[in-house]
């Protein structure tokens, strides 16, 4: 951790400015919780469809719901890399 925040120092007085570079890298970590998450969402979902059929339709809705949710995350973080 400290060698990436030397390297972002050198780097910073080197160009001047890195507010940019600094916003793409941003955004790229934030994408992938939402990412992590929607595959916990969508395993589990799968898990507990396997396990209890009949339920499956309540399941889905709620696991649509869940992805819904978690991709708004991803949504908000790209309009503030844009903001920025």
């Amino acid at each position: 951790m400290l060698d990436a925040l030397l390297a972002v120092q050198i780097v910073a007085q080197v160009t001047g400015d890195i507010s940019g570079s600094l916003a793409l890298i941003g955004y790229g970590l934030a994408a992938i919780g939402p990412g992590v998450g929607i595959g916990i969402v969508a395993g589990n979902a799968v898990q507990a469809m396997a396990r209890q059929p009949e339920a499956a339709g309540m399941v889905r809705t709620t696991m649509f719901l869940g992805i819904a949710f978690t991709e708004a995350l991803a949504l908000i973080g790209f309009v503030l890399f844009f903001l920025s």
